[in-house]
């Protein structure tokens, strides 16, 4: 039921070509993601482990504008009914061995396989520890209580999004972006893009 686009995004190759995509130019940034939101936030007021839903009063009254990147059917008390999301499962294991599979992400799309990729860190930045830390990562259905990762944009969601969209527009000083608050299926570039974007329109 999903969109055919979707499967753009999996390159299928047959070699061990250590990039994870075939564009021209990749990367990701140095030291990694944790790394570049340090800095990018550094002099800034950060508040964690508060459920903005329910405090969104608190928060919208102190602010010009609010960029909320969180699901965008929970902002609107699911009043329409729950947007259809995928989520995920990690297991991290510390492996006795300089390498386990060469290269930073496999992917397994065979349906006896359970997990959907194996993650191997140390590659990404070309590290040379003894040891290595490999992810494998599982799919998971999604529910209220867990993380969601992926949108289904199959046309039951692209419909119940579309109202929530009218309601977002409608919001004065709110803007909704990224994967959840836009529910759509954004590669990283793609989101990047999309805040990079959204900053010109704002300023």
């Amino acid at each position: 039921d999903l969109p055919s686009s979707i499967i753009r995004r999996l390159p299928v190759r047959f070699t061990y070509n250590n990039n994870y995509f075939n564009d021209r130019y990749q990367g990701i940034p140095i030291g990694g993601y944790t790394k570049i939101f340090k800095q990018l936030l550094a002099g800034s007021d950060v508040e964690l482990n508060v459920d903005f839903i329910k405090e969104r009063h608190k928060y919208i009254n102190k602010a010009l504008k609010v960029i909320f990147t969180g699901t965008i059917d929970s902002y609107f008390d699911y009043c329409f009914g729950d947007l259809e999301y995928r989520s995920l499962r990690f297991e991290t294991e510390t492996l006795n061995t300089s390498n386990y599979q060469g290269v930073a992400v496999v992917n397994y799309t065979d349906r006896e396989t359970p997990y959907t990729r194996i993650i191997e860190h140390k590659h990404f930045e070309f590290g040379t520890q003894p040891k290595t830390v490999i992810t494998r990562e599982y799919p998971q259905n999604w529910n209220r209580t867990i993380e969601p990762y992926y949108p289904i944009n199959d046309n039951r969601n692209q419909q119940l999004y579309a109202k929530y969209k009218n309601l977002a527009e409608k919001e004065k000083n709110i803007i909704f972006g990224g994967r959840l608050g836009e529910y759509k299926y954004y590669d990283m570039q793609d989101t990047i893009r999309s805040a990079l974007n959204l900053t010109k329109e704002i300023l």
